[in-house]
């Protein structure tokens, strides 16, 4: 088996969180492709899976954006430099729900995407 390569998350619109990842959050947009009504979105951050943003296209889909994960964390950003990162998403208005925490693993805080999906920053220990 290789590798978990993208992963996609449900959004209102393309520009707007093409906008909020890349500007935010720091990913790069990896590719941009129109496919008739839709686009092929894709960011990645620096190393691991990529993003699929792909626009709700009905009610349901709409229904479940922000809540992709019931409300627990469902994704999980990893930093080598935690204090930067979020000095940088704090200075763009990322909602923290917390202050930054030390765990055994490293330091966290939750933050919600533009549509209040549930993301860790996560500054690995060590």
């Amino acid at each position: 088996m290789g590798s978990l390569g993208l992963v996609t998350l449900v959004v209102r619109d393309y520009d707007e969180a093409i906008g909020f990842y890349v500007d935010a959050l720091g990913f790069t947009l990896v590719e941009d492709t129109p496919q008739g009504d839709k686009r092929w979105v894709v960011v990645a951050p620096a190393s691991g899976a990529s993003l699929l943003l792909a626009r709700a296209s009905d009610d349901a889909q709409l229904a479940r954006v922000g809540d992709q994960t019931g409300g627990r964390v469902g994704f999980f950003l990893t930093t080598d430099d935690f204090d930067a990162d979020y000095a940088r998403m704090t200075a763009y208005g990322v909602r923290f729900l917390e202050a930054p925490r030390d765990e055994v693993y490293g330091r966290v805080v939750v933050f919600e995407d533009l549509y209040g999906n549930r993301w860790d920053l996560l500054g690995r220990a060590g």
